[in-house]
């Protein structure tokens, strides 16, 4: 367990929202004078059963009410830099979703200076780099997402991307391309969840109607050699949650994960966390978990890693970096041979 958690990690799909701790949720509706439904974290964390990903929204959206001031971001955002570091992460390209706090009378000034707030000083204490990315809620009107955008240009937000969450199905991804060419012309980079609850027709759909630089989920591309040979072939990174398709029931269990297949097919695959706070583990429990399912070797351990640094929105210097320490963890975990 400790040598995987110290394999350098870039973490690209990770939902700032669903890293909110039931403790954390407990101790902020405490300080604020929140009522909550349930009279401690333990019995919160027991709710935690999920029928599919519809049943962990309601809960997770619920669970926001927490979240209100400047103050409750920065708590959220530290508390993740604090927690990754843990998990051997170098670098996290966080999403946050504006709409759920907008639509709570929260103003994105708070939200998104909460956030920086947090992460400067995860940075500070634990050299944890972080962008963020700004999720369009796909079940929301699309004149809603881009009031979003236009709100976060106006504040100067700072933002490296946006992208498209919640619920897939019955919520197609195509009305929201203009709204991601605005983004496109903007200068910021595209990602969507697809291919989680839909078939890989959604991962086409992302693709071709929005441009997206990466996929978020994707697995169910398995589903259509097609779609497969145009990931392979254009190397656009799918952003894979193993833990959470467990815990939503997109795969059975663990072992019926399609991960092995994509990574056969020369799918450029990245491993990480989604929500850990509500689906039992962050990105370290997720390499950790494929690695026994799989008998996962250094070697591919390491190439998974290398991944999500050629999936990053940096510059090339810090990508080199950390390919610099994936390697040096790989060659300490083969030493040269005694002579």
């Amino acid at each position: 367990m400790s040598r995987i958690r110290e394999l350098p990690k870039v973490e690209l799909h990770v939902h700032i929202e669903g890293t909110l701790e039931p403790d954390l949720v407990v101790e902020l509706a405490h300080d604020q004078g929140i009522e909550l439904p349930y009279p401690d974290a333990e019995v919160l964390r027991e709710r935690y059963v999920f029928a599919d990903l519809s049943s962990f929204l309601d809960i997770y959206y619920a669970n926001l009410d927490v979240l209100r001031r400047r103050h409750d971001f920065a708590r959220l955002a530290y508390e993740y830099g604090a927690r990754a570091h843990l998990a051997g992460v170098v670098h996290a390209e966080v999403f946050f979703d504006p709409q759920a706090h907008r639509s709570r009378g929260v103003p994105l000034h708070d939200v998104v200076g909460g956030l920086v707030d947090g992460f400067d000083d995860a940075r500070a204490e634990f050299g944890v780099t972080t962008d963020l990315i700004a999720c369009f809620l796909r079940d929301r009107p699309v004149a809603e997402a881009s009031a979003v955008l236009d709100e976060l240009v106006d504040m100067s937000a700072p933002i490296v991307g946006v992208g498209l969450d919640s619920a897939e199905i019955g919520n197609p991804a195509a009305p929201f391309a203009e709204v991601f060419a605005r983004a496109a012309a903007l200068g910021l980079r595209r990602v969507a969840h697809a291919g989680e609850e839909s078939g890989p027709e959604s991962v086409r759909e992302a693709i071709e109607e929005l441009a997206v630089h990466r996929v978020d989920h994707g697995i169910r591309s398995v589903d259509d050699p097609g779609v497969m040979a145009q990931l392979a072939a254009h190397r656009i990174p799918l952003t894979v949650c193993p833990l959470s398709n467990v815990r939503l029931r997109t795969v059975a269990d663990l072992a019926s994960h399609p991960l092995p297949h994509l990574i056969e097919a020369g799918v450029v695959v990245t491993i990480n966390s989604d929500d850990p706070a509500y689906f039992g583990g962050h990105v370290d429990d997720n390499f950790l978990a494929v690695a026994e399912q799989f008998a996962l070797t250094d070697d591919t351990l390491a190439q998974l890693a290398r991944n999500s640094v050629t999936a990053i929105f940096l510059p090339q210097e810090r990508r080199d970096t950390v390919l610099a320490q994936i390697d040096e963890w790989l060659a300490a975990g083969h030493p040269p041979p005694v002579e």
